[in-house]
């Protein structure tokens, strides 16, 4: 697992909107290396993991890494398969189809913006990117390849090879496969949106709808009681109300924390973008935003787990559809990183 300890290596060169990371080995200038990444507008500066500093190279292997299916036991699924570019960074589907077109219980969630997260996988059961990236790879319903099968698959790629040795000063490990990975993910980045940009001071950024509809996001709505700051998370677990009227609803993030509270809680997502990564919910169940509105307007699933902040709402159709529009105009990327296959070796 990745360090813990984080150290912000940031150095801001325009109105916050191109930032240079300094990023050093040790505290010696001599050994730092410098690499201009753009983090949007409306973005705050990205924190790498001390032990896990971006370079070009690294950036650039990690998403081979994560376009290659070759990670999967049969050769049929990547990374990308779940989280495409093309459709907001998840996979347009209620559940992911996986080896031998498995489907697990949950809706993919979005890579954007995930170098901010604080947990990762709708449980939170990954702290870090590091963490996360190779739990797909290993699991038999995703992609079914042990993490062994993985090192020994990529070393005997000679491409791959030449280029762990190249950054890592070794052969491809467990460790530094999802140090690569997470390094690429963390450029997945979506800002400058209109709001953004309203919020800069253009006020002709927002149509009238999407500033009804922004005003109740951050107020009678309350969207942002849990969809708050620059990410539009607050990084924390809540139980909405989705799916508990099932026979067995899903623990979600009970089962990592053993708390009985936390019963039916999923992590907050980010709505930045949103607009390009239905279907909505932890089980995907809700196929659009208008869908995912009319859900907290009228107060979710009573169940008595129910977060506190969730309650009706007593919207009316109009408001709907203000809300609606400021989450698909307003929050909906002007730069969107709808990254391409890489060659791969």
């Amino acid at each position: 697992m990745a360090s813990a300890t984080y150290r912000n290596f940031t150095r801001i060169l325009s109105s916050g909107i191109v930032i240079t990371l300094v990023v050093g080995f040790t505290v010696s200038l001599s050994q730092a290396e410098e690499q201009v990444i753009k983090v949007p507008l409306g973005l705050p500066p990205i924190e790498f993991p001390e032990d896990n500093p971006p370079t070009v190279e690294k950036i650039a292997l990690g998403k081979q890494l994560y376009f290659d299916k070759r990670l999967s036991r049969d050769n049929t699924i990547s990374c990308a398969s779940c989280h495409s570019p093309v459709k907001g960074y998840s996979n347009a589907d209620q559940f992911a189809t996986g080896f031998k077109g498995q489907k697990g219980g949950r809706n993919s969630p979005t890579v954007i913006n995930a170098a901010y997260n604080k947990f990762h996988f709708w449980d939170g059961r990954a702290g870090s990117l590091e963490e996360q990236a190779l739990g797909p790879i290993a699991n038999p319903i995703e992609m079914n390849l042990t993490t062994k099968e993985a090192v020994e698959r990529i070393n005997a790629i000679p491409g791959y090879k030449k280029q762990f040795q190249k950054i890592f000063g070794s052969d491809a490990t467990e460790e530094n496969i999802a140090k690569a990975i997470a390094t690429y993910e963390r450029t997945i980045l979506c800002g400058d949106a209109p709001y953004d940009r309203f919020k800069a001071g253009d006020k002709k950024a927002l149509s009238e709808s999407a500033q009804r509809g922004m005003q109740l996001f951050f107020g009678k709505a309350a969207c942002s009681s849990c969809h708050s700051g620059p990410t539009f998370t607050d990084h924390a677990f809540h139980n909405i109300g989705v799916g508990m009227d099932a026979k067995e609803p899903d623990a979600g993030r009970k089962a990592i924390s053993n708390l009985g509270g936390d019963h039916g809680s999923f992590k907050t997502p980010t709505v930045r973008d949103i607009a390009r990564s239905a279907p909505y919910m932890h089980d995907g169940s809700l196929k659009t935003l208008k869908e995912v509105v009319e859900h907290y307007n009228k107060g979710g699933i009573p169940n008595e787990f129910l977060d506190e902040e969730i309650f009706k709402l007593n919207l009316t159709p109009q408001e709907v559809d203000d809300l609606v529009t400021f989450m698909k105009e307003g929050l909906t990327s002007s730069n969107y990183p709808e990254h391409k296959e890489p060659e791969l070796p």
